[in-house]
């Protein structure tokens, strides 16, 4: 077949994305053209296969038919390459990549099926990282880095529904939660372990040594956590109206998209307050982690944190466990969740943070980092 003329504009377009999708090409074209051709003409000058723009034009197409199947002799834009004439459908972006050989991400099946996502990191004593509602292990980030660094393991799960882990349709609560750890920390064989927990993830870690045993287990932290019971009962009249909860399952279901940026954006991270400095950044992060996670493991996750009663799990628990509580946190409010955990637990400390929020563990890390070290180490 007779060659494109260099002035057909769906030639020009199917040299410039082919030159946009492959950075290795881009750079080989670039080089050819510093020999007087222009880049371009990098792929015209693959009728010769010895040249470095013919090399460049089989990368390119190589790449294309490992990553683009629908790359076919079908109506389109038309070029040669090698010699062989090719067809390009504009109206479909190319996306031309290199062969995916990485591993697949890291993860646990459990005995129902539901696979758990899970970042482990490091060597030494490990610690065991449970996040809060709705979020993902990414939450720990800042957390799980100050501590690689000081010589721990890491690890940290996305939640069943929550993050990378199945989005199932059921088993969202406290007894599934706490049984996906328990198979997390067999799978990965951890010993003289320390749990920490924030908000849901507290509770999380609550039932699971309550359930599961301590053989694993050295300490545990419940950071802004759910324990013993967040929703007002006739045991519990310090605790938030069921309406409350409901309330969040309805914003939840009607615009969940609107419902997580408020929410980071005004009380849990206590940017509502006066002479906040909200920073977009967190917001975003805390929308996008929430987003990645599936509406009905949210939407029962609601329940689960709410109306579990932790009481019989706090007073099972033999371990020392560090209760960690900001005084202005406007999601679980301080005097019904701490105070009262430490007086359940055997063998609990409270610290409490004057004006600290709920998500104190991002907006105060340096403090509440020093002081999970601390107690670590003691």
């Amino acid at each position: 077949m007779s060659e494109a003329s260099s002035s057909d504009p769906g030639w020009r377009a199917a040299d410039w994305m082919c030159l946009a999708a492959s950075p290795t090409f881009a750079i080989m074209a670039l080089l050819t053209s510093s020999h007087g051709g222009s880049a371009p003409d990098t792929i015209r000058s693959a009728g010769h296969p010895s040249s470095l723009g013919g090399m460049a034009a089989m990368y390119c197409l190589m790449s294309a038919f490992h990553a683009a199947p629908w790359l076919k002799r079908i109506a389109g834009r038309r070029g040669q390459i090698m010699g062989q004439t090719f067809y390009l459908p504009l109206s479909r972006p190319p996306i031309l990549l290199p062969p995916n050989r990485s591993k697949p991400m890291p993860a646990i099946t459990t005995s129902d099926g539901i696979e758990i996502f899970y970042k482990d990191w490091g060597s030494g004593q490990p610690i065991v990282f449970s996040h809060g509602w709705p979020l993902s292990a990414d939450d720990w980030d800042t957390q799980m880095l100050f501590f690689l660094g000081k010589g721990f393991r890491v690890i940290a799960h996305d939640r069943r529904g929550h993050g990378r882990s199945s989005q199932t349709a059921d088993g969202h609560d406290m007894d599934h939660y706490a049984d996906d750890l328990a198979a997390l920390t067999k799978h990965l064989d951890l010993k003289d372990a320390v749990h920490v927990g924030h908000s849901t993830g507290g509770g999380e870690v609550a039932h699971y040594l309550a359930r599961h045993g301590e053989s694993r287990v050295a300490k545990g932290v419940l950071i802004s956590s759910v324990p013993p019971l967040m929703v007002k009962t006739e045991a519990n009249p310090g605790g938030l109206p069921k309406s409350v909860f409901d309330g969040l399952q309805a914003q939840l279901a009607a615009n969940r998209a609107q419902f997580y940026y408020d929410l980071p954006a005004g009380p849990f991270y206590g940017y509502n307050r006066p002479g906040a400095k909200p920073s977009q950044g967190v917001i975003w992060n805390w929308w996008r982690q929430g987003m990645m996670g599936g509406a009905k493991a949210h939407y029962d996750g609601i329940v689960a944190f709410s109306q579990t009663d932790f009481t019989a799990d706090l007073k099972k628990i033999t371990v020392p466990v560090l209760v960690m509580h900001g005084e202005d946190d406007q999601i679980v409010p301080y005097a019904d969740s701490g105070p009262l955990s430490a007086k359940l637990l055997k063998n609990g400390t409270l610290k409490s943070y004057k004006g600290f929020p709920h998500g104190m563990p991002t907006t105060e890390a340096e403090t509440i980092n020093e002081d999970l070290l601390a107690f670590i180490r003691s």
